[in-house]
């Protein structure tokens, strides 16, 4: 596989390897590999949320209704603060 990055991008890259040591394509892999483990765990949490709506466990609120409700909860922030 092949990565294209900006000169800036690249530069920034070659800084940090040249700072910390570690070479530039170990950075690279680092994020990389961190970012698909944050887009697997976001997709099987996605995956349970909606088995746990289709089969009824969690009731859907309106949208008219959450908002109010987050509203609510900001003013009474608000006025704890005051």
């Amino acid at each position: 596989m092949e990565v294209h990055f900006t000169p800036e991008l690249e530069e920034k890259l070659n800084d940090l390897a040249a700072l910390s040591g570690r070479p530039a394509n170990v950075w690279v892999q680092d994020a990389i590999a961190g970012l698909v483990d944050e887009l697997a765990e976001t997709q099987n949490m996605l995956d349970r949320r909606y088995d746990e709506i289709k089969s009824g466990k969690v009731k859907l609120i309106p949208g008219d209704e959450a908002f109010a409700r987050l509203l609510e909860r900001i003013n009474a922030r608000g006025s704890q603060s005051a």
